[in-house]
């Protein structure tokens, strides 16, 4: 864990990352007075906490998993006082509403990535107006929400879920392309195509991306609340249908099933007869993570930065201290160092939530949503 020095803008506390400056509380773990949330991942947003703030695009999605909260929303790069500190909130390209937290106290920023994805553009990312042109040449690497703005500052905290040499991502119009190809083989066959992902994000960046014209598409419960979420924010899906509104079982047959990986070999799963089952996860990249969850497919798409895609995030902030959370830690921050760099990790706190850990190995069963 890094030193904090007395001048720091954000530091470790029980409840989670915190900013005496501002006197909040960034994706706190237990409850405080004042949450500023990244996003709506049980592992970020948990309930109990007196106010929240996040993202004007993320109020729908929050809500839906939140409930009834006292909540405060932000637009984009519009600057808010709190305390004796400005925040302002960025795009971080993960799902519908992410946001990285700007602090800038006194002549000094910080940035709190959140978790964060790039495009799939190799290029080096630029800043400012030159990050908003780049966005615009290169369409962000998950079409569902705003693509990722790099930020200058002085200190970047940043996530390191995916942060060894091993990952490194397809483009995903490939990735796309090989799910459309099993699910019609699927269809042909006469069987269902169960594709397992996570109910927040993955479910509706999945849908998004698919070829609609190769069948009907069936979703679950948990998927549909947050599709309608999605929906509301003006996010573009295909129509998709609950499996309870199914009333001729033989379109089953030719249907993508999208569900959370809680539903593999459950009573709600044998509904749909003889299937095909995949699962969408950058854990895929693993191998042995398919065969140990028995499934027939497993397809490498995550909505998080893979291995160059931190390094790249992290060279374009500017920032000569970066300390590293959420995942793996002394990896990242080893490489950081052997580049001159001043680097530290928080080590923080995550949910146990099922659906947001279902298919990491069993050492990093404590990450988030891949």
């Amino acid at each position: 864990m890094t030193e904090a020095a007395d001048s720091d803008l954000i530091v470790l506390r029980p409840e989670g990352l915190y900013c005496p400056a501002g006197d909040f509380h960034i994706d706190p773990w237990r409850p405080v007075a004042r949450a500023v949330i990244t996003h709506a991942h049980a592992d970020h947003a948990r309930r109990g906490h007196a106010a929240y703030l996040c993202s004007a695009p993320g109020e729908g999605v929050l809500r839906a998993r939140l409930g009834g909260i006292q909540l405060q929303t932000l637009a984009y790069g519009k600057p808010l006082s709190i305390g004796a500190a400005t925040v302002s909130l960025h795009p971080a390209g993960h799902v519908l509403g992410s946001a990285q937290v700007r602090v800038e106290h006194r002549g000094r920023v910080w940035v709190a990535s959140g978790d964060y994805l790039l495009t799939g553009a190799p290029d080096d990312l630029g800043v400012g107006e030159g990050a908003m042109a780049h966005a615009r040449a290169h369409p962000p690497a998950n079409a569902t929400c705003d693509a990722f703005e790099p930020v200058r500052c002085d200190c970047f905290i940043t996530e390191s879920t995916f942060g060894l040499p091993i990952y490194r991502w397809r483009p995903p119009g490939e990735v796309f392309a090989g799910i459309n190809r099993w699910w019609a083989g699927n269809a042909q066959a006469g069987r269902a195509s169960l594709l397992l992902a996570y109910s927040f994000g993955k479910a509706q960046r999945l849908l998004a991306g698919v070829d609609a014209f190769i069948g009907p598409i069936v979703v679950h419960g948990a998927v549909e609340d947050l599709n309608r979420a999605y929906r509301a924010a003006g996010v573009r899906l295909p129509e998709t249908l609950r499996l309870e509104e199914v009333s001729d079982r033989s379109l089953l047959r030719r249907a993508l099933v999208v569900a959370p990986p809680s539903v593999q070999g459950s009573a709600w799963a044998a509904r749909l007869g003889e299937c095909s089952s995949a699962f969408a996860s950058g854990w895929m990249q693993l191998r042995g993570a398919r065969r140990r969850q028995g499934l027939d497919r497993g397809f490498v798409l995550s909505d998080h930065a893979d291995w160059p895609g931190l390094q790249r995030a992290i060279a374009a902030t500017g920032a000569q201290r970066v300390i590293v959370t959420h995942g793996y830690e002394a990896v990242m921050v080893r490489w950081l160092q052997q580049q001159g760099l001043e680097a530290g990790s928080f080590r923080t706190a995550f949910g146990d939530q099922a659906e947001d850990v279902a298919g990491a190995p069993a050492a990093e069963q404590a990450t988030p949503a891949a």
